[in-house]
Formats: structure tokens, C-alpha cells, sequence
């Protein structure tokens, strides 16, 4: 029971990260191997786009960046994207204030993290100081002055986003054109990112991809982009599985006890079954499948009660996290019942069971149960 609650658990927390990363990660990226940018000029783009459940594709430019507002700085990445990136990107949907605008009257937006809008201590409703944005000039001489070591250009926000803590002391993200300006860019990219059509694998396009911008790019996908974070969160989930399940065979003793104590019970049952022809191999078996039969009573009980209390605090969120404050990004522990976990947990069981149950049985005859008449 505390085994399948558990891991529903976790499963419950995972898909909830996996959610509000994949809010900001695309199906896809393109990275070149070496270097930081490459032309669009030279870069196979419309062939991409004409491969079927190639949604959009999205030009970013992303660079360290020196944000200033009023008398207050921060290091941020700025995050420059073309007019599509709301078809590519889920990031519409988790934001907090404001609206999801990279222009407003005709003139560049930003649109920045929860944790840079902290930092800055900047609002969206100050529109008398704009948020000054520098960034090292690619050509010139080494200098103390700031106007001649950075290019800078001023710009007010229209929405602040919270998706989670490294995002949202991250990111700031801009029109593409904005930072393309300001590095004295023309065609040049960090990445293509891709929205994948529903109902298309994304796997198998990312290998016709592959086939066509060469060895020299990476395309990743959404596990791939975040590969330590889902190896970690996978890594935590087994490790308490094999806690709980060393408590559980600490337990399971509690089985090798009964079962000893059931067998010097029943000393002279066992001397009439002899006496009655039964060998040491049957009765060997009617105990065995008496310790089977205990394990496997409680593992159905322990996956009945432990589905059923993951489903109720899936469906009616019992157990709350810091009520309706809106301090965390769900109200309530997070629940996902999985199959593969009955079966494992089942499997587990049933072994443990198994074993704990063979020892005492197989003491029997080295007791000479068999031959007191």
C-alpha cells in the first residue's frame, strides 16, 4: 500500500514538472555542434518546413544579457523569437500578469520571468522607466565605457510568466528583430525550435531532420533538452522504491515467525499426513503455499487500498499544499496511477513472499517434524 502511494506520488509530481517545462521547451530543437550561431541563408529551413507535421518553426537568438531598471541590475538570458513563437511555445499559458505581446503599438515587448520581475523590481504597470537592456558589442576595442563596450536599447514589459525557478530567474523573452540589433545580427540563429502537428511522431520526424541538416546539428527533443532533470527525477523514484521495499522485507519476517510458529503447531498434523503416505514433498508444499497465500492476500489488499487512496486524493484532493494562497503552482499533492507500478509492486511483493516463506518450510525436515510420531 505505502509502495503504490508512493510512487503515485511521484508520478503525480513528474508529469506536473514535465508539464511545466514542456510549456516552455519545444518538440523540438536545432543546435548547431560547434559555435554559437548559424546563417538561415545557408540552412536547409524550407525543407523542414515542408515535411509533413512540421508545424512552426521558430528562429531564436538567445544571449547573456545586463537588465537595468531604475537603479537595480540583473543577469538574464535575453531570448529573442520571431512572431510564431506563441505556436511553438506553451508559454502563453503560464503567465501570471499581463498579456502575451511581443508588440505593442508597434514597438518591442518583453516578456520576462517572475524571478527577473523580483530581482528588478520592476511592474508592469511603471510605464515611465523602461528596462535597459545591454549586450558586448561583437567588434571593437576593450574599454571601460559602458555606452562604448555595450549596445543598449530600452524596452517596457507586457507580461511576466512563472513556470518554475530556473525559467523564471532565466529568461526574458523579446522579438527576435529587438536582439538581432542590438548583436548586429542579420540572418544569424542560436536555434530553430518546432511545434510537431498532433497525431505525427515526433521521433520519426526528428530522424528525417537529421537525414537532412547533417552530422554538423543537434535535434532534440523535449527528454533530450532536459535530460538530467528526467534521469534525477527517475533516479529519485527508484531509490524510494528500493527503501520501501528493503522496510518491506524487514517486515516480511513477520511471515518466517508465523509460519515457524504455525509448523510447531501443527507437529502432530504433520505426523498423521506422514503416517497417511504424504512425503516430505507435499508437505513441504501445503506450508509454502500457506506462506504464498498470506503474501499474496496482502499484496491484493496492499494494491487495492493503495489505488484506492491514490484515486481519492487524485479525484477529490485531500491532502493540500498551502490551501488557496496560490504560493505553490497546484493546491493539492499531485496523483498519477500507473499500471507498470501494480505490476512491479505485485512482482515485488510475490518474491519477497516467496523467499520468506521457502526458509522455514525448507527447515522442516532438518527440525525431524516429519519422523515425531
Amino acid at each position: 500500500m505505502a509502495l503504490i502511494i508512493v510512487l503515485s506520488v511521484f508520478n503525480g509530481f513528474e508529469s506536473l514538472i514535465v508539464s511545466l517545462f514542456n510549456s516552455f521547451n519545444p518538440d523540438l530543437i536545432i543546435t548547431v555542434k560547434k559555435g554559437k550561431t548559424f546563417d538561415l541563408t545557408t540552412f536547409p529551413l524550407s525543407d523542414i518546413k515542408k515535411l509533413p507535421g512540421v508545424y512552426a518553426v521558430t528562429e531564436v537568438v538567445e544571449e547573456n544579457a545586463l537588465l537595468k531598471y531604475r537603479s537595480n541590475q540583473y543577469l538574464a538570458t535575453i531570448k529573442g523569437v520571431s512572431q510564431d513563437y506563441e505556436k511553438t511555445s506553451g508559454l502563453d499559458t503560464m503567465l501570471v500578469e499581463g498579456s502575451f505581446n511581443l508588440y505593442e503599438y508597434n514597438q518591442p515587448r518583453m516578456i520576462m520571468g517572475a524571478g527577473i520581475a523580483y530581482y528588478l523590481n520592476a511592474s508592469l504597470q511603471d510605464q515611465l522607466y523602461p528596462i535597459t537592456i545591454y549586450l558586448p558589442r561583437r567588434e571593437g576595442a576593450v574599454t571601460m565605457s559602458l555606452e562604448r563596450a555595450f549596445n543598449s536599447k530600452n524596452l517596457f514589459p507586457s507580461a511576466v510568466f512563472s513556470i518554475q525557478q530556473d525559467f523564471d530567474s532565466k529568461y526574458a523573452i523579446v522579438p527576435l528583430d529587438f536582439v538581432r540589433e542590438l548583436m548586429n545580427y542579420k540572418n544569424e540563429v542560436t536555434a530553430l525550435e518546432l511545434k510537431i502537428s498532433e497525431g505525427y511522431h515526433v521521433e520519426d520526424i526528428k530522424t528525417k531532420i537529421k537525414s537532412i541538416v547533417g552530422t554538423n546539428f543537434e535535434v532534440k527533443n523535449r527528454f533530450e533538452q532536459q535530460a538530467l532533470l528526467y534521469k534525477v527525477m527517475k533516479s529519485e523514484k527508484w531509490a524510494i522504491f528500493f527503501i520501501l521495499t528493503f522496510i518491506l522485507i524487514i517486515a516480511a519476517f513477520n511471515v518466517i515467525s508465523s509460519l515457524t510458529m504455525l509448523i510447531l503447531d501443527k507437529k502432530q498434523d504433520i505426523a498423521i499426513l506422514h503416517s497417511m503416505g504424504a512425503n516430505n514433498r507435499l508437505i513441504k508444499k501445503i506450508f509454502l503455499f500457506e506462506g504464498m497465500l498470506i503474501s499474496i492476500g496482502g499484496a491484493i489488499l496492499g494494491l487495492v487500498f493503495g489505488g484506492l487512496v491514490s484515486w481519492i486524493q487524485q479525484k477529490f484532493e485531500i491532502i493540500r499544499l498551502g490551501g488557496e494562497s496560490g504560493a505553490f503552482v497546484i493546491t493539492a499533492y499531485p496523483v498519477e496511477l500507473q499500471i507498470f507500478d501494480f505490476l512491479i509492486v505485485f512482482f515485488t511483493v510475490i518474491v519477497i513472499g516467496w523467499i520468506v516463506a521457502w526458509y522455514p518450510v525448507h527447515q522442516i525436515s532438518k527440525k525431524y517434524l516429519l519422523y515425531q510420531y
